[in-house]
């Protein structure tokens, strides 16, 4: 692999001005070395051992800074161990420590514990409310520098500090863009069954910095990441009457989208941001609509007696994934954006629903059901090479972090038919984790790079 592949990019969610980071360069300590020879994990293989990479703990000249450092490098090596492409090392099997950010490791103590690639680093003392650390990210066996650099921001941002540290190490040594500076909106689950309280929430991709964004006096379903700005689109039942919502996540306010005199749903933003495509239900009848947010006006894209719905667009907004039932059975569609040229691309047994496009536009996610089992799988956009990851007594909702490599989805174990709990795999089917939460949780949604 010669580097990252072309992919969609988007503008960064906004973050609190405390959390905002400034990120520095710093000067290489060797020549790189040529790129062919490079460390570098192979994710296009169907199966790959998990490079080992050993961690050190950063230095800290103060107690209360190297005890930021040991919490900075925990979330490192849990976000690269969870990725399902790395082995950090036993910390115990260390030889020796480095003396410093500015002294060359001694790579032969390294090389005995089979150590691929190694990160040092430092929390500088910084004063006036701020943090700022050094890293560095080394090929063991070329003992070249891959990646130097220094990363600042408020004091209280050392979490998100981490999640960078995580995503430049990743796409360094993988040629991908990384996903662990990102966060999750879902909707937590409590109460029995038929009194079931659903609210709307947002955490960090690992799990951690819950927040409740919705009090659980009205059922909300399907919250969808705006790509462009902080803000998400969600299903509402206030006052009783089904309505799409926006909301801004840092200020907290709300606005209906539209005042449609039926029933809308599965609402979700253009690559742009600019539009949301949804199903709105009218007189029995399900059809795609597309609303530009600026000029609140409407579009209606498919006309079919059909129940036609889980709209999707393709990351260059060219053309549009939903489900229909317009050839008899449950199926996925695709049509370019303005309704034309529909065409079937799913026709294996069982129904086909919530099509979900990848972020580098390449795959399909989708859930299907058969004989009573629920699947994951994903589809080419032209129909070609389906591939079920993951299957369960009840598995909905795939969502991709914003890489394509890793899918997150909701699933319900035939134990506990009411339990909902989050899990996260990547294309190859084969590193399937589970995201703790706090409560039951569903309809996940996975936002842009922070």
């Amino acid at each position: 692999m010669s580097g990252p592949i072309a992919r969609t990019v988007h503008r960064a969610l906004a973050l609190p001005a405390a959390l905002v980071l400034a990120l520095t360069i710093l000067a290489a300590a060797a020549t790189a070395s040529d790129e062919s020879d490079e460390l570098r994990v192979d994710i296009t293989r169907g199966h790959a051992d998990p490079l080992p990479i050993a961690l050190v703990d950063l230095a800290g000249e103060s107690e209360a800074d190297a005890k930021v450092g040991r919490r900075i490098t925990e979330i490192i090596t849990r976000n690269l161990e969870r990725s399902g492409l790395f082995r950090p090392l036993d910390p115990a099997a260390f030889i020796g420590q480095p003396e410093g950010m500015a002294v060359r490791p001694r790579f032969q103590d390294w090389r005995i514990i089979n150590a691929q690639a190694l990160v040092t680093g430092r929390v500088v003392p910084s004063g006036a409310g701020r943090l700022t650390v050094e890293f560095r990210l080394w090929d063991v066996f070329a003992e070249q520098q891959l990646v130097g650099l220094k990363l600042s921001g408020g004091a209280d941002a050392w979490r998100p500090i981490a999640h960078t540290m995580s995503d430049k190490i990743y796409e360094r040594l993988t040629g991908e863009s990384g996903y662990f500076n990102t966060r999750i909106v879902y909707i937590a689950e409590t109460g029995p069954p038929d009194r079931r309280i659903k609210r709307l929430a947002i955490m960090d991709q690992d799990g951690h910095n819950l927040h409740y964004l919705s009090d659980g006096e009205h059922l909300v379903l399907t919250p969808r990441f705006s790509p462009t700005a902080p803000e998400i689109t969600y299903l509402s039942y206030e006052r009783g009457v089904p309505k799409v919502y926006l909301r801004q996540i840092d200020t907290g306010q709300v606005e209906v989208l539209g005042d449609f005199p039926g029933m809308t749903f599965a609402p979700r933003f253009s690559p742009d941001g600019n539009k949301v495509i949804m199903t709105f239900a009218r007189n029995g009848n399900s059809d795609i609509y597309e609303m530009d947010l600026r000029s609140r006006g409407v579009t209606q894209l498919t006309d079919n007696p059909a129940i036609e719905t889980a709209p999707c667009y393709s990351p260059d907004g060219e053309f549009v994934a939903f489900e229909s039932d317009r050839g008899g059975s449950q199926q996925i569609y695709v049509m370019r954006r303005d309704g034309s040229d529909v065409r079937r691309i799913t026709f294996g047994e069982g129904r086909y629903g919530t099509p979900v496009w990848s972020p580098r536009g390449d795959l399909i996610a989708f859930t299907k059901s058969h004989r009573g089992q629920f699947s994951i799988g994903v589809i080419g956009p032209d129909g070609t090479g389906e591939r079920i990851l993951s299957r369960d007594y009840l598995v909905e909702g795939p969502t991709w972090a914003p890489n394509g490599r890793v899918l997150m989805f909701f699933r319900s174990s035939s134990r506990d038919p009411d339990s909902a709990e989050l899990v996260t795999i990547d294309l190859t089917g084969r590193n399937e984790r589970i995201l703790f939460t706090s409560t039951a949780a569903s309809d996940p949604a996975w936002s842009p790079l922070n």
